[in-house]
Formats: C-alpha cells, structure tokens, sequence
C-alpha cells in the first residue's frame, strides 16, 4: 500500500503560480512514476505532468511552459510548480504513485486549484 497526502491548492488570480505537493509514503520500494492529474468540473480526468523514476518527464501541451514537475527523491515526494495560471487550469488536481511489476496506480484524495479571472 502507498499513501498520498497532497497540499498546495487554493485561490490564485490569473497570472499567478502555485505550488503543489504530494508525499508518498508505504510500500514505494518498486516505484516506477509519479504525476499530477486533474479533472474540471464535468469533464474527463486528464494527465498533467508525469515524473519518472530515471527522471524524465512528460506534460499536457496544454501547460508546457508553465508547468514543472519534479521529485525530491529523499522526502518521496512530488512537486508541481504551476506558473502563468489561467482561469481553464481551475480543476481538482490529483497526485498518481505508481508501482511497477505489477502495474498498481494509487490515488490522492485531490486538492482543489481554482484560478480567478
């Protein structure tokens, strides 16, 4: 089992950044990526930013640029720095911890970003 606690959501005016945490902790001796995933209300949960375990990363086209994810590798935990946010990027993000071998994806409960226009 993986735990996830995230934190760093909130109220921002377009423009602003945010930064957003999840620690893991548990059974993460077979981790193979982390990431953040958010879902707008009324529409489907999508990928925003993965980190790997050899470090390399993935975003939305949609925040590239803005976004940067990254991993503390001591402290377990994931990071995404959310700059230049836009009203379209208000939605509840949620962290992703990965196993591998097998394939298990675990959850974080989600922090709400809402950014104002």
């Amino acid at each position: 089992q993986v735990q996830l606690v995230e934190s760093g959501g909130g109220l921002v005016q377009a423009g602003g950044s945010l930064r957003l945490s999840c620690a893991a902790s548990g059974s993460t001796f077979r981790f193979n990526a982390m990431g953040w995933y958010r879902q707008a209300l009324g529409k489907q949960r999508e990928v925003v930013a993965i980190i790997a375990s050899s470090g390399s990363t993935n975003y939305a086209d949609s925040v590239k640029g803005r976004f940067t994810i990254s991993r503390d590798n001591a402290k377990n935990t994931v990071y995404l720095q959310m700059n230049s946010l836009k009203p379209d990027d208000t939605a509840v993000y949620y962290c992703n911890y990965q196993l591998r071998l097998p394939t298990i994806d675990y959850w974080g409960k989600g922090t709400l970003v809402t950014v104002s226009s």
